[in-house]
């Protein structure tokens, strides 16, 4: 388990499947920014044990155990090429509260004490501000615009890429420790 202040990050177990279901499910929890997955439960552990991507989730936890959200990894390139994408979802009542933020700081963390990368890098939807704003907060900073690289509610758009370097981190900010 990686400690923060607020909140937790766990490794998403069995048990979590029908929870990440009802999320995955559940166009709210999306937003307007990222496509409705709707998968059944069996699609998504068949997803979670995929090693092409080489995906590993967390379930975001507050102190008091209540799970509001997932942050997620994965290298969606080729092994070498030293890098790892983040990608986060919060249910909707619990954002605006920094949750988010910390969860990611925590990730970004975590990731550069136990992996041999150069970069951690996300993509946001345009008008996707908090995201944004949760990134920014973190240290990561936007690259640019990926043109008409995701197909959302029907609509090819544009999403902005942020990135942050091993060089820009330096050192853990927030993760207090590792179970």
């Amino acid at each position: 388990m990686l400690e923060g202040k607020n909140v937790n990050l766990r490794v998403m177990e069995k048990e979590d499947l029908p929870l990440i279901t009802e999320w995955c499910n559940n166009i709210e929890f999306g937003g307007e920014y990222l496509r409705p997955l709707q998968m059944s439960r069996a699609e998504i552990e068949k997803s979670g044990e995929s090693t092409l991507f080489e995906t590993k989730v967390f379930i975001i936890e507050k102190k008091d155990g209540s799970k509001i959200g997932h942050i997620w990894h994965f290298n969606m390139l080729a092994p070498y090429m030293k890098m790892q994408e983040i990608g986060y979802a919060l249910v909707p009542s619990e954002r605006g509260k920094g949750y988010c933020t910390e969860a990611t700081q925590l990730m970004v963390d975590y990731l550069f004490l136990s992996k041999d990368i150069a970069r951690i890098q996300a993509s946001t939807h345009p008008k996707n501000v908090a995201s944004q704003k949760i990134l920014e907060k973190v240290g990561f900073k936007k690259e640019g615009t990926l043109r008409k690289t995701a197909l959302i509610r029907g609509e090819w758009t544009d999403m902005f890429m942020f990135s942050i370097l091993r060089e820009e981190w330096k050192e853990p900010k927030i993760l207090t420790r590792t179970k």
